[in-house]
């Protein structure tokens, strides 16, 4: 059976999207496929997704790209933290705290914030451990803050941050009818609308005109129709 595959980075949300799909080509199954940030855009060159929900930046070579929102960058921190007490906070304000650089970090920094820790963790789930344990703090995406969420931590935003943002990104030699489906449905089109491949309904054909039916003469009318007097 034919299928539509959707990859999807950490933090990703295409919850709505897969909805809209189901409703409107429900005879083609949309298949999810979590991805690595990082491995993202191979998944696509190696044609194991149709379709990917990646995180900036991305290398655009042979890839579409439609940028879909930009995401608020926040520092994650323990409950207690000084930090915890502020609505938002800048990169001075974490000067003295060790920062965490994870290896799969998406966020391009300048230079990193705050003071190095002695290795940078894995992943951002291995980060958000050492968090917990009271290391340091770690900045990353908003959606990154909430997936891996924990009732000691809270997180605020950090206004100066460098921010991720999500794009839907495909094959440029990649023009089929499902695809220009899906992109329609991510960038709002409507069901009824005409952009896309979508197919055109059967033109109607306009019944034939008939002739008019001559009118007849019209009695007495007026100039050699009307009566002459009599002398």
């Amino acid at each position: 059976m034919t299928s539509f595959k959707l990859a999807y980075v950490p933090g990703a949300t295409p919850a709505k999207w897969v909805r809209t799909w189901g409703e409107r080509v429900p005879e083609v199954p949309l298949t999810l496929v979590p991805v690595a940030a990082a491995d993202a855009a191979g998944l696509l060159r190696a044609r194991d997704a149709d379709a990917a929900l990646l995180r900036s930046p991305i290398d655009r070579d042979g890839l579409h790209a439609i940028p879909l929102y930009t995401e608020t960058t926040v520092v994650v921190v323990p409950k207690d933290h000084l930090i915890a007490a502020a609505d938002e906070v800048s990169t001075v304000d974490l000067a003295d705290d060790v920062v965490l650089h994870a290896l799969d970090d998406t966020l391009e920094w300048p230079s990193m914030p705050g003071r190095a820790a002695v290795s940078r963790p894995e992943t951002t789930a291995d980060a958000i451990e050492l968090v917990a344990a009271g290391v340091g703090v770690l900045v990353v995406p908003q959606s990154l803050a909430r997936l891996h969420h924990r009732r000691d931590l809270t997180y605020r935003t950090v206004t100066d941050a460098p921010q991720s943002s999500v794009a839907l990104s495909w094959l440029e030699e990649e023009t089929s009818d499902l695809m220009e489906q899906f992109i329609g449905i991510v960038r709002g089109r409507t069901v009824n609308s005409t952009r896309g491949r979508q197919q055109a309904p059967a033109e109607r054909k306009r019944p034939e005109r008939k002739p008019a039916a001559a009118k007849p003469a019209r009695r007495g009318g007026s100039g050699a129709g009307k009566r002459r007097r009599r002398g």
